[in-house]
């Protein structure tokens, strides 16, 4: 049961962080060139990158051959993820956006829910290849079916040029941030050199703020975030990721190695949780249609709160009916709380800067996902002391666990506050019900 407890997650953790500070990265740029050149466009080439790229991870034949791939592969998800909301933004009336979201959010947890069933199975019963090949024929199709059925939209309103200075320095601060949260384990977290790395991260951001606010044509209009619902919706996207991706992460490595399942088992347990996004996401985005997303956010974010108590009661006697009451409320946390988010942050931004206001969205939650999976490694290394494989070290690692558990409540109980101070009706819905009308 305990032979593969880990002393210290930082091995586990740097993929990951990586493959998302790299989308992030080029997020920004992507939902700027979406709104520019077009946002079928650029999805449907995200698709083509990132088609290509799982074709190369499962033909690689060294693990240089396979960073490089997945690297690609990390550009071709950046092209697309900002594009997708893009269009349910530029195609749906805001009196329908919050169900389209809803529809979108859901699909994204069918997704989730067949992607570890699958990768499980593929991972025991097959070789691991295959777990990229399987992309190739579904990539094809969704190219296909993109230039079918998606329209064709872009902003028209402004001069489109590329903001060099401003992915200059974006870059660089996101190459320091990532470097800084893989390494901070294993170097400490108050080393001359993870200080050092924190350090230029901060000047790159603040480069990086100082640009924008200068450039003509700026890669992300900081005058975004002037709004109080796009500010505050953004602010309670990366406390989600910050509180429940470390969680997800975790769970993982707890059920297999503490509790003692396979894969596809692990795999399955997540079932109940995503089911739950799949059926209650779309209502959701309806309701936050009706009255609003503040109520829905401030709620869900205090369910998953409950959820993470839960989980942190859990220890190496634990067994699937112990986890059922924290996914089941877990996933009505993150259905309730993800659509109306989603659809606070898109209602608030001009249709025109759709792409952009996307890229934003995900960049936070991504961002926060990474730093809760390092926050979580870090409490979780702290006390996963002894030598691996022992009953020591497991012990040690359910403490951790049920610590950092703790930590990420609190976290999600700041976002209920943040999203109930913040976040509003949107303010331009009447204009744009009267374009979309016209139109």
């Amino acid at each position: 049961m305990y032979q593969n407890v880990p002393c210290s997650p930082k091995n586990r953790t740097a993929g990951p962080i990586s493959y998302r500070f790299w989308t992030d990265f080029l997020r920004n740029l992507c939902g700027r060139l979406a709104d520019a050149y077009g946002r079928r466009l650029i999805f449907v080439v995200g698709i083509v990158v990132f088609t290509t790229a799982s074709l190369l991870c499962g033909l690689s034949t060294s693990s240089e051959m396979l960073i490089g791939a997945r690297v690609l592969q990390g550009a071709g998800a950046a092209l697309m993820n900002p594009a997708t909301l893009s269009i349910i933004a530029a195609t749906f009336p805001p009196r329908e956006r919050g169900t389209a979201i809803g529809i979108w959010a859901g699909t994204s947890a069918l997704a989730l829910a067949i992607g570890p069933l699958v990768g499980g199975l593929i991972t025991e019963h097959a070789n691991w290849n295959w777990i990229f090949f399987i992309n190739v024929p579904i990539g094809v199709l969704a190219i296909l079916v993109a230039r079918l059925v998606i329209d064709e939209s872009r902003d028209m309103s402004a001069e489109q040029r590329l903001d060099l200075p401003g992915l200059l320095s974006s870059g660089i601060a996101l190459f320091a941030l990532t470097y800084g949260l893989i390494e901070a384990n294993t170097y400490g977290w108050t080393s001359t050199r993870i200080l050092g790395l924190f350090a230029v991260a901060a000047i790159g951001f603040a480069a990086f703020i100082l640009l924008e606010l200068r450039q003509r044509v700026p890669m992300l209009d900081l005058k975004l975030f002037k709004n109080g619902t796009f500010a505050g919706a953004n602010s309670v996207m990366l406390l989600v990721g910050l509180a429940m991706f470390g969680v997800f992460f975790y769970n993982s490595l707890f059920i297999q190695n503490i509790i003692g399942w396979s894969a596809v088992q692990t795999g399955a347990s997540f079932l109940p949780m995503t089911v739950l996004i799949i059926l209650i996401a779309p209502i959701a985005g309806k309701y936050s249609d009706r009255v609003g997303s503040r109520w829905l956010m401030g709620g869900g974010m205090v369910l998953l709160a409950i959820s993470l108590l839960i989980f942190s009661r859990l220890d190496a006697t634990s067994n699937f009916w112990d986890l059922l009451p924290g996914l089941l409320i877990g996933g009505l946390g993150m259905a309730v709380v993800m659509t109306p988010t989603t659809a606070a942050a898109m209602g608030s931004v001009p249709v025109d800067k759709a792409g952009v206001g996307s890229a934003v969205l995900n960049s936070g939650r991504q961002v926060g996902g990474a730093l809760g999976i390092a926050v979580m490694g870090a409490i979780v290394a702290s006390y996963a002391t002894g030598i691996p494989g022992t009953p020591e070290a497991a012990a040690g690692f359910v403490t951790g666990y049920q610590h950092a558990l703790q930590v990420a409540a609190l976290i999600a109980l700041a976002g209920a506050v943040i999203a109930v101070a913040t976040v509003r009706k949107y303010r331009h819905v009447e204009q744009s019900e009267a374009a979309f009308e016209g139109a």
